[in-house]
């Protein structure tokens, strides 16, 4: 564990100049950190929830050994998961994203989930309703549910998630126009992004556990 708090007011770039100078033990927070964005991102791949759960381990080994090469180019969030993605399109080995007729939609559209209510918090453990729009979006074709993901759930802005999926600003615009109309008669609007893929605290743990348990193996 942690032997202060203050430690959780450090910026990733902090954290990863520490590790890198030999404190290793402060990458768990770093895994803490992104343990539900990466969650989310492997569900969104349709992966069930073990794979998810390797790939999650997976990625944050691979960020570990290369932590060296994390530059700040982009925030550590972008960068980390790009590799959950590549961990995750390299698994199903599938072939690059299509191209696809890029409409006019307007740039600063209102995110589906844009409003913030207390009601979420007496909700969020509700696990029939999670499975129903896990469900739900894993019906919706892959191209769509990872911009789906990326805008809504994890809270991308649209030149980053053009940038971690490869694709252009209009196509993110259009995925997700689609994806919402797609979504819209099963996703109430009373519902946050905060319920899609609830990542309980025991996973949390336990990932953290694993994850620090090989990187004190290297």
């Amino acid at each position: 564990m942690m032997a202060s708090t203050n430690y959780k007011e450090f910026t990733e770039e902090e954290i990863v100049k520490r590790v890198l100078g030999g404190e290793k033990a402060l990458y768990e927070i770093i895994v803490r950190r992104y343990n539900a964005y990466l969650y989310k991102v492997g569900r969104s791949y349709n992966y069930n929830h073990d794979d998810t759960m390797d790939l999650m381990q997976d990625t944050f080994v691979d960020a570990y050994k290369s932590l060296s090469n994390f530059q700040g180019r982009s925030t550590f969030k972008t960068w980390i998961i790009r590799i959950m993605l590549n961990n995750c399109y390299h698994r199903k080995e599938k072939s690059s994203f299509k191209n696809e007729l890029a409409l006019d939609i307007h740039e600063n559209a209102t995110p589906m989930y844009s409003h913030k209510t207390h009601e979420t918090e007496r909700i969020v453990h509700n696990h029939e309703l999670g499975n129903i729009i896990e469900n739900a979006l894993s019906n919706i074709p892959e191209d769509y549910r990872m911009v789906f993901s990326l805008r809504e759930v994890n809270g991308f802005n649209v030149a980053e998630t053009a940038e971690l999926l490869g694709i252009s600003e209009p196509n993110v615009k259009v995925r997700l126009n689609r994806a919402k109309t797609m979504l819209r008669e099963q996703l109430e609007k009373n519902y946050t992004a905060k319920e899609l893929y609830d990542f309980n605290l025991i996973y949390c743990n336990a990932i953290t556990e694993n994850v620090m348990r090989r990187i004190n193996d290297l």
